[in-house]
Formats: structure tokens, C-alpha cells, sequence
């Protein structure tokens, strides 16, 4: 009569059969409760007001855990030295995070930012010396489009840790223009020329109050600022605008804007 069970246990290294349908039966109940478990992970994602790509990453993240844990059932079930089991895994998993130590911190970068929200896709930003318009937020970096048709690609997580100036989160910008004036020139002259260029420029908001002050005495001239404000998306053509009507202005006025200038006398050496 054939035997079954020294078959089997010359097969799989002196496995018992009984071990083998008890993994199996193992087996097949943790498949049932992984689908159960993250049927129940989706439907709970859902219902949550994260971003779908950190839900994606959440269930990814269960879905690995709980086949993990049913490797191990399994093998425990096979009556493998489970302690073995597991330093295996532990220096399995170490290996792994430190072969992908940049990656794993892009990761988690890129979680911190979709989840906190410093700036959507859309938005000017400006980090690490780098601005742009957001084009894609990704798990491992955010793509940014210059304003002179570049495209840059900061890692998640040098920009999680950095700051990040963002332009667009209150639809509007503040204009700072500096101009400067002769020394004789009149200040009331200057601030109505100002003033004047701010009413002759489009898009300029009338809320907050566009302001004119007297800032700073130079070398060669008085400084004046001018301060108004603009549509987030119409910030460079106002502020564009408005410098080309502010010396239109200055010319109207009559107003000298000064500029360093050398004069060299020549005089004749005494006889």
C-alpha cells in the first residue's frame, strides 16, 4: 500500500500531512479574511477626506501587511521556527528600507504634503531658490513649470522639510514698486504722478487702498514706494503696467527720475 504520508514527508523535509492541511485550511481562511479586511479598509478610506492618492498608498500599505501576516500564519501552520521566520523578515525589510532609505523619505514627504495641504496644483510657489507654477503632486516629487518654460522636479522630501512660499493660496498679491525722484522735485508732485499711474493701470484692486509713501533718502534722489494690490493671476502684467505708467506719469509731471551720472570738467593747466 502506498504510502501517503512518508511520500510527503520525504517530499517537503518530513512535513506531516496533517501540517499540510492545516496550513492549508490556514491558508484559505486568512485569503477570506485578507478580502473581508480590506473591503472593510476601502470603505472606510472612503468615507475619510483624504486625497485618492493617499488612499491608494494607505491600502497598498494594509494590503502588504495582511499578506505578510498570512505568510507567517502559514508557515507557522507548517510548523516552521516562526523566530527564524521573522529575523528573516526583519533583515529582509532592513535591507530593503536602506536600499531605498531616499525614496522611502520622498514618500513620506510626498504624504506629509497631501495631506497638510501647503500648496494644490495650480499654485505659484517658491523653495529652495526654485519658483513655478504646481503641475503634479506625486508621492515621490511635486513638478513644477518656471515662469520661463522649465520644468523642475523637487524631491518630496527636501520639500516637506523646507520653506515654501506660497503666492496663490489668497488670490491676490501685494505690488511693491520703488521709484525715485529729483531732490528739488516736490513730494506732493511725486505721490499725485503716483497716484495718477495707479488709476491708469488695470486690475489694480481698490481693496486694500493703493498707498504712496516716502521711504528712503539716496545718494542721488528720493526714494518713493507705491503699494497696491492685484489678482494672483494678474500680478506680473499689473505690475508691468504699472511701471510703464509711472514714468509716463513722471514725464508729465515733469519730475527727474535721477541716475548716477559722471561730469568731468577740463580746465586748462596755468602757464
Amino acid at each position: 500500500m502506498f504510502d501517503l504520508n512518508g511520500a510527503l514527508e520525504r517530499f517537503a523535509g518530513k512535513l506531516a500531512l496533517e501540517n499540510i492541511l492545516a496550513a492549508a485550511v490556514t491558508l484559505l481562511v486568512c485569503m477570506v479574511a485578507v478580502r473581508l479586511l480590506l473591503k472593510l479598509a476601502r470603505r472606510l478610506l472612503c468615507r475619510t477626506k483624504l486625497e485618492e492618492r493617499i488612499r491608494r498608498y494607505i491600502l497598498m500599505l494594509v494590503k502588504l501587511v495582511l499578506y505578510t501576516l498570512t505568510v507567517v500564519f502559514t508557515a507557522g501552520s507548517l510548523g516552521v521556527n516562526m523566530t527564524s521566520l521573522v529575523a528573516l523578515l526583519s533583515v529582509g525589510s532592513l535591507g530593503v528600507t536602506l536600499a531605498a532609505e531616499d525614496v522611502l523619505g520622498n514618500v513620506a514627504g510626498g504624504l506629509v504634503i497631501l495631506s497638510s495641504h501647503p500648496f494644490a496644483i495650480g499654485d505659484f510657489i517658491e523653495s529652495g531658490g526654485v519658483s513655478g507654477t504646481v503641475e503634479e503632486i506625486s508621492l515621490n516629487h511635486t513638478r513644477l513649470i518656471t515662469p520661463d518654460g522649465l520644468t523642475a522636479l523637487l524631491p518630496n522630501k527636501e520639500l516637506a522639510a523646507s520653506k515654501v512660499t506660497n503666492y496663490t493660496t489668497l488670490g491676490r498679491r501685494r505690488i511693491v514698486w520703488k521709484m525715485s525722484a529729483a531732490y528739488d522735485a516736490p513730494t506732493e508732485t511725486i505721490k499725485t504722478a503716483c497716484y495718477r499711474a495707479v488709476e491708469a493701470t488695470e486690475h489694480i484692486l481698490p481693496d486694500p487702498a493703493p498707498a504712496v509713501y516716502l521711504t528712503a533718502f539716496g545718494e542721488s534722489g528720493i526714494d518713493f514706494t507705491v503699494y497696491c494690490w492685484a489678482l494672483a493671476e494678474d500680478f506680473w502684467t499689473t505690475q508691468f503696467a504699472l511701471a510703464e505708467n509711472l514714468r509716463a506719469e513722471f514725464a508729465k509731471a515733469q519730475v527727474e527720475i535721477p541716475y548716477n551720472k559722471l561730469d568731468v570738467h577740463i580746465t586748462e593747466a596755468p602757464k
